[in-house]
This record gives structure tokens, sequence and C-alpha cells, in this order.
């Protein structure tokens, strides 16, 4: 009779080890079925990046060049000085074409929503009349209107400097043509209004027709331990779990300089609507920048873009900005319901502060982390669109910040 208890502990810790094994064994089913379905998900929407291909399409840029067709300060380089030189295809999607190059010993990125110049609809006033006889004033309030249809922003004539910098003179009518293959895609319009307002959006170098190139960053990562590469920001120093923590807690502050600042400084609000580590990079400064924002929405394009026909709330989501279903009138809320903060908790900061089967990635005085841990918890839940909503929203960056910077000087007081 003795050893039945004792036979009982037996199965139970048997049980419990079993148990621990289907749970890990389930998990990693799950890691390589997410993974399969991310690949097949690439796959079906992107062709194949390849080196071959990358040559083609940089060399009939060149030809479309040496025609007389397109220009930009980079083509002289790219194309006779050979001082822009290929280095590999990152990625193709959808038709958007992303290349590394050198440039005088320097890594950019070049980019191009499409393949080939004349895939871009034409500007048929460059065929009507002699491009030296069409007035500034004339070109600058047709990009104006460009900019309008693209972000649903007016812009004055004082404001359209970044866009357009040609001057006349020889070959003019490519340097039209070329500026507007460029303001037909949304990523370089933002970039280059941006650039000289904010430290959080990619440098735009130069172009050449349709291809424009930007300073080179290493993207994050959703696989990445730490989301985002951190020996390539600052160095071999980072291998110290104290100097890594460090560096996190740096970023996570830039992330939210970065929401404030995207909330408040502009006109309108910027909405981000794809909020990934793979669309974001971190410069040597620990500073988050959006290297990607071709699901980016100023105000007044976000709810044209939300105010769509709705039987149910799943019916007005759009990637990371959802609004709600007003079923009497069966069309949804022109207001995003949810914001930037809530998704970057979610989706960035869970991973660094949340705890897991391993534990948190980033390990803190306890009292301390349980409360990062609250205020992350609390922001990443869903927001209402109502003054309590915004106000909520008010609280938790304030907290996260506060906590951030409490985190800041205890890792400082540790050294």
């Amino acid at each position: 009779m003795r050893g039945i208890p004792g036979l009982k502990r037996l199965r139970l810790k048997i049980w419990r080890r079993c148990t621990l094994v289907l749970l890990l064994l389930w998990a990693a089913c799950w890691m390589v079925v997410s993974a399969l379905l991310f690949l097949l998900h690439r796959s079906v929407f992107s062709e194949r990046c390849t080196d071959e291909k990358s040559h083609r399409i940089l060399a009939r840029l060149c030809l479309d060049y040496s025609s007389g067709a397109l220009t930009g300060d980079l083509c002289e380089d790219l194309c006779v000085a050979q001082k822009l030189v290929y280095k590999h295809c990152l990625y193709y999607d959808r038709g958007k074409k992303v290349i590394q190059a050198d440039w005088r010993g320097r890594p950019i990125i070049l980019k191009s929503k499409k393949e080939i110049f004349s895939s871009y609809q034409h500007l048929s006033m460059l065929e009507e009349v002699e491009t030296q006889d069409i007035p500034e004033t004339e070109l600058l309030l047709m990009v104006a209107v460009e900019v309008k249809n693209v972000l649903g922003l007016e812009l004055s004539n004082n404001t359209m400097g970044p866009l357009w910098t040609r001057k006349k003179g020889p070959r003019w009518k490519a340097q039209v043509a070329s500026m507007w293959s460029l303001l037909q895609q949304e990523e370089y319009i933002y970039f280059s209004l941006l650039q000289d307002f904010s430290k959080h959006v990619l440098r735009i170098i130069g172009s050449c027709g349709h291809f424009y190139a930007v300073e080179y960053l290493t993207a994050g990562h959703a696989w990445h331990k730490t989301l985002f590469p951190l020996e390539n920001v600052v160095g071999p120093s980072l291998a110290g779990h104290r100097s890594r923590v460090r560096a996190i807690i740096d970023i996570a502050l830039s992330f939210l300089d970065m929401v404030q600042h995207f909330d408040n400084d502009f006109s309108h609000r910027l909405h981000l609507c794809d909020i990934k580590p793979e669309n974001f990079a971190i410069r040597h400064d620990l500073t988050v920048v959006a290297i990607d924002v071709d699901m980016a929405f100023f105000e007044p394009k976000m709810r044209d873009i939300l105010e769509q026909n709705c039987t149910g709330d799943e019916d007005c989501n759009f990637f990371d900005c959802f609004s709600k279903c007003n079923l009497k009138i069966r069309k949804c809320g022109a207001q995003r319901a949810n914001n930037n903060l809530q998704v970057i908790c979610d989706k960035i900061f869970r991973r660094w502060f949340s705890p897991n089967l391993r534990g948190p990635l980033v390990s803190l005085p306890l009292q301390l982390q349980l409360q990062l841990q609250k205020a992350v918890q609390e922001c990443a839940e869903p927001g209402y669109v109502d003054a309590a909503g915004h106000q909520r929203t008010l609280k938790s960056l304030s907290e996260l910040y506060h906590l951030l910077r409490v985190t800041q000087r205890e890792l400082q007081r540790a050294e």
C-alpha cells in the first residue's frame, strides 16, 4: 500500500513531462507552419529576386538614359562612370524592385515601384508643347495636383521644393518625364517631403529615371531574437546582456518619439498601417527609421480608405488600421479606432517586455519589470473612438516614457 502514493507521484511526473513535450512540439510545429505560410504568401505576390534580372533592369535603365528618355543626378555614375555599382537584389514585391548598390564606396538602396520607365503614366503635355515653354508655376501646380491625388494633401508652392528640384537646361524634357515617374510613387513623395522635417524617415540620396536611391539601413525581422540586429548598429560591444538591454530601452524611447512626432508635428496625423520589424531600421545613434511607408497615410487619405460599406467590424480592418462598423447605415467609421502606439505596443514592445516561455527578453528589477509589462499590456489593448480612448492613449504614452526613462537611470547606476 505504501508504494501506491509513490506510483501516483511517478505517473503525475511522467504526465507533466509528456504535457511539456507535447506543448513544445506544438509550438515548434506552429512556428514551422507559420514560416511556410509566410514564404507561400511572399511567393504568391512576389517574383523571384535574381542578380541576372536585376542586371537586366539596370541595363534597360541605362539604355533609356543614353537614348535621352530619362535622366537624374545618379545616371552618369550608374551608366557611364561606373561609380554606382550593383551589389545584389534584396526583393521584388508586387512589381516593386528593391536593389542594394554601392555608390562611391557607400552602400545605398535603389527602389522603384515598377520595373520599366515606360510603365509609368506618361505626361501628355510633353508631346503637345515644347517643355522649355512650360512655365514653372504650371509644373508646380501639376506636382501639387499629383500630391493631392496620392496623399490627399493640399500643398503650397513653397513646400514643393523637395519634390521639384529640376532647372531648365539640357535634357529638360527627360528631367520632367523622370520627375513625373517619381511622383507616381507614394513612398518617394513621403521621403522627399518629410526628410527635412523628420529624422524618422529614410534620406533620399538621388535618382535616375524612375529609380530613386535611399540610405542603406538593415531592416528588422520578426524572427530575430531582439527584432533588430543590434550588433550591426553599435558593433560587437553589444555582446553583453546589459548593453543589449540598454540599446533596446533607447530604441523603445525612439519608437515613442516617432509616435508623438507622426501624431502631432505635421498638419495631419500620419497613420502607419503596416507595423512590423521589417518596415523599420535603426541608425547608429539608435534612432528608429521607417524604411517602408507604402502603407502610411495622412489623415485625409486614411479617412477615405476606412469609410467603406460594411456588415460588421471585420469589414473595417485595413491591415493594422481599423475602424468600427455602423450597422444602422452599414458604413465603416472614417475615424481610425486604434492608433500607431497601440500597434507598436502589440507588435514590438510585447516581444521585448512581456513574459514568454523563456521569460522576458529584457530582464530588469522585478518591480520595474512588472510595471513595464503591465503598461505594455494596457497600451496594446484595442482603443475606442472617443475622448476616453484618446486620454487612455496619452496616459499610456506618458507612463511608458516614465518607466523607460527610470529604466535608463537604473541601468546607468548599475554600471
